[in-house]
């Protein structure tokens, strides 16, 4: 079941007005595994230790910080939301209210209706265990249902196998491949893959997700 949560706002000048008209607003979001919350500095012991399960940030191809660079992670990550571009969460296990990761909309295009799910990272305990696929679904449902997207992209490392199995799985479609896209923390250059799913598919989509949902895992 999806449920989902924004805070009331109100504005007394020119600057909560701006605010006001912001496409990507505070919002908690439901699942039955996990509840995705507003990222923000309280979560930053919580995040370390998600991200020293496994080591995340030896992965050369994942966004995952290194312990001691959670903080600026997160305080990128909110100067990210104020300016309208993207809306970062953590991902809070609901039968222990642990957090196991982190994800977020982000490139938002308020005026396209488009957003990118992306920065997804899950302590290594919790990866294969069904959370991703809710997570996912959770993100769609409210990017097509309440933001009215047109389109939504994911894009990984070409070398993130993991991750391309598991965006094809979804149900998203391959675009394309942007060759030499950026150069990484390591100094090397980075081949994107680039998927999206289209609001015409939604529907198709909503469906086999909530179907692997009821499987038992």
């Amino acid at each position: 079941m999806l449920r989902h949560h924004t805070r009331d706002v109100s504005f007394n000048n020119a600057k909560d007005l701006i605010i006001m008209k912001k496409w990507l607003n505070e919002i908690e979001i439901k699942g039955e595994l996990i509840t995705l919350e507003i990222l923000s500095i309280k979560h930053i012991e919580s995040l370390t230790e998600a991200v020293k399960d496994g080591e995340l940030w030896n992965l050369w191809y994942t966004s995952a910080p290194e312990p001691n660079n959670v903080k600026n992670y997160i305080e990128t990550a909110i100067s990210e939301f104020q300016n309208d571009k993207s809306l970062p969460f953590v991902i809070i296990r609901k039968k222990d209210n642990k957090v196991i990761g982190t994800t977020r909309y982000m490139n938002a295009d308020s005026k396209n209706k488009r957003v990118e799910i992306g920065t997804t990272w899950y302590s290594k305990s919790n990866q294969r265990t069904g959370v991703n696929t809710e997570c996912k679904y959770l993100l769609l449902n409210y990017a097509f249902d309440n933001l009215k997207c047109i389109a939504v992209e994911f894009r990984t490392h070409i070398h993130n196998n993991q991750s391309k199995d598991a965006i094809v799985r979804l149900g998203a479609k391959q675009d394309g491949i942007l060759r030499n896209h950026k150069v990484d923390k390591f100094g090397c250059l980075r081949d994107t893959v680039v998927f999206s799913i289209i609001n015409s598919e939604w529907n198709t989509v909503k469906k086999s997700l909530e179907f692997k949902m009821n499987k038992k895992y």
